[in-house]
């Protein structure tokens, strides 16, 4: 099963997720709010069901998945249906980007950061939250890949090594939280 089927195939059972999961899905959102800029155009870039857009304003977001989409938009995002390698958007047409537990999906992330980094402004931003493999989660994840639908596919990265990816395709001050 591909990733993205997956996430078309259970996109309400990983929505409900958030909601069995609260305050975890709280401290998610208040880990990431200290640094969402509060002016400017945001895209998220893997918006999934529209969770984290919709919680810190951001109005655009695109991800593979149709029916998580379709939930997106419920959310009242403007979305659409597509890969981050490939976004169907200006260069520097936003002032940030979002992406929430999107890299461990990604095949190859120095091409997809490359394009990130072109459709955001020059003195523009990335938000990037991932599971550190490194993390006390990051190794609970791990170990339950091979019986887990949404993690299956997963590559779960060091902070270190997103921040070389990053580094290496332009981006520079980082702040870790």
């Amino acid at each position: 099963m591909t990733t993205q089927t997956a996430f078309d195939a259970y996109a309400s059972e990983y929505d409900h997720w958030f909601d069995e999961k609260e305050p975890i899905y709280q401290a998610e959102i208040a880990a990431m709010k200290r640094f969402i800029p509060t002016a400017g155009s945001g895209i998220e870039i893997g918006v999934g069901t529209g969770r984290f857009a919709s919680q810190f304003g951001i109005k655009i977001g695109i991800d593979p998945s149709r029916n998580m989409l379709n939930m997106a938009r419920q959310r009242g995002l403007a979305v659409c249906q597509g890969a981050g390698e490939f976004l169907p958007f200006r260069d520097a047409q936003f002032d940030f980007a979002l992406l929430v537990t999107v890299v461990c999906f990604v095949e190859n992330l120095a091409p997809f950061f490359l394009e990130v980094r072109r459709v955001i402004k020059a003195d523009g931003m990335i938000i990037v939250g991932f599971i550190d493999k490194n993390s006390d989660l990051g190794k609970l994840y791990e170990s339950r890949k091979a019986t887990d639908k949404f993690y299956k596919e997963a590559h779960f990265y060091s902070v270190g090594e997103i921040t070389d990816f990053l580094r290496q395709t332009g981006f520079v001050d980082f702040q870790y939280n």
